[in-house]
């Protein structure tokens, strides 16, 4: 990718970033150097409690006449341990909240009982917002678990929102979310989406393929600070620069390149500064 391609990215990374702070901060956009970093944002809707259900925001972007929502993620030592258990169980969405998709499409049951939580409320926000600044794009982030429901949003969005709507995503360090047949679905419906990985990261390898999980398209991957590749495809385990052949396992991982830096910037609470 050109310095160009990875400078654009780091507004979305801020966004990412500043899910993290505490709505308190985030209400007013003065969540420090995240906030500071993509000023003019107007945030309209925060939630979450940090615990049972994890931050979150909502507001109008007019750089780029989008509507943003973001999600937090958790602890990533917490996730890695929830995601290799043997008992990570799929189910078929939800058809009220996934109207017309078929019951072979499934995802982690703990993400999807997650988004539900939220879904709707922030549903109606984003279709407040679209009408009240007439915005012609959708745009969702996050990082971790909430690059997850980041990702369970950009389908729920594309079925909710007139098709007029663009929906874009972009999420740091997600793990899998769902089998092939969410992944052909995602990869029919979001053409504009980046999943992106940082370097030895393990949170993106799990939950493992052989537990029935597929990762969607999108994938660029971060070598090191200013080198990082496309990869094709959904779970591309061929290209030695993307992440499969990079991290073939936990144990040649890093957890700790779940924080970053994602071209120079970290995503975790402590960063909230």
């Amino acid at each position: 990718m050109t310095s160009v391609q990875l400078a654009d990215l780091a507004p979305y990374t801020e966004f990412a970033r500043a899910a993290y702070c505490s709505p308190i901060t985030v209400t007013g956009w003065e969540c420090g150097q995240a906030c500071e970093a993509v000023p003019g944002f107007k945030v309209s809707l925060t939630g979450g409690d940090d615990n049972s259900i994890q931050y979150y925001y909502v507001g109008y972007w007019p750089m780029e006449n989008t509507v943003v929502v973001a999600h937090e993620g958790t602890d990533p030592t917490q996730l890695l341990s929830d995601l290799t258990d043997a008992n990570v169980f799929m189910e078929s969405l939800d058809p009220t909240l996934f109207p017309g998709v078929d019951s072979s499409v499934e995802v982690h049951s703990g993400f999807a009982d997650e988004h539900a939580l939220t879904a709707s409320i922030i549903l109606k926000e984003v279709k407040s917002l679209v009408s009240q600044y007439n915005a012609n794009s959708v745009t969702l982030v996050g990082h971790s678990l909430g690059g997850a429901l980041a990702e369970l949003d950009c389908v729920f969005m594309a079925l909710n929102l007139p098709s007029s709507i663009a929906i874009k995503g972009v999420t740091y360090g997600t793990p899998r979310v769902g089998n092939p047949a969410w992944a052909a679905l995602f990869d029919s419906l979001i053409p504009d989406f980046q999943r992106i990985n940082n370097e030895k990261d393990i949170i993106p390898i799990v939950p493992g393929r052989f537990m029935g999980f597929s990762h969607v398209q999108g994938e660029v991957h971060i070598i090191s600070d200013g080198y990082a590749v496309q990869c094709p495809g959904d779970d591309d385990a061929t290209d030695a620069l993307c992440t499969i052949q990079s991290v073939p396992d936990i144990l040649a991982g890093d957890i700790l390149n779940h924080l970053g830096p994602y071209q120079g910037i970290y995503i975790g609470t402590i960063y909230c500064t």
